[in-house]
Order: C-alpha cells, then sequence, then structure tokens
C-alpha cells in the first residue's frame, strides 16, 4: 500500500507515492539533516537528476539504510 504525500517544489504542487517504510526512513534521514520533509523532498528533486522523484526518494532511502546498517545498528 502507497502512502501519498504532497510538497511544493520549485513553485508546482506534486505528490510522491511510496510504501510506508520508506517514508519512515526518509523522515529519519530529514530529521538528521535538521529538514522538514518538504525541505528534504526539495534536496532530492534538486540532486535527482533525470531519474523520476518517486525513484530518488527511494534510492536515497536504500542508500541511507545501506550505511546505518554498515555502521552495526539494528
Amino acid at each position: 500500500m502507497l502512502k501519498k504525500r504532497s510538497v511544493v517544489l520549485a513553485g508546482h504542487a506534486t505528490s510522491v507515492a511510496l510504501e510506508p517504510e520508506f517514508w519512515a526512513v526518509l523522515d529519519r534521514v530529514a530529521a538528521e539533516r535538521g529538514l522538514s520533509q518538504a525541505g528534504l523532498l526539495a534536496w532530492i528533486d534538486e540532486t535527482r537528476g533525470r531519474r523520476s522523484l518517486a525513484s530518488a526518494c527511494r534510492l536515497l532511502a536504500l542508500s541511507y539504510a545501506a550505511q546505518f546498517s554498515s555502521r552495526g545498528h539494528h
């Protein structure tokens, strides 16, 4: 089941639908970086290149989870 969040990026309203597990990781990333959810999504949008926003969100979450697990956290 996907969970949709709406945000304004570059002056345009959009929404991103991801699995709740991805949102949980992205919320942790935002908190660690001192960003709001919208702030993190704006950063992802600015740095995603030609990739879709949802794909870029999932890849960031996977990258964070891989780094987190490699530091020995469970």
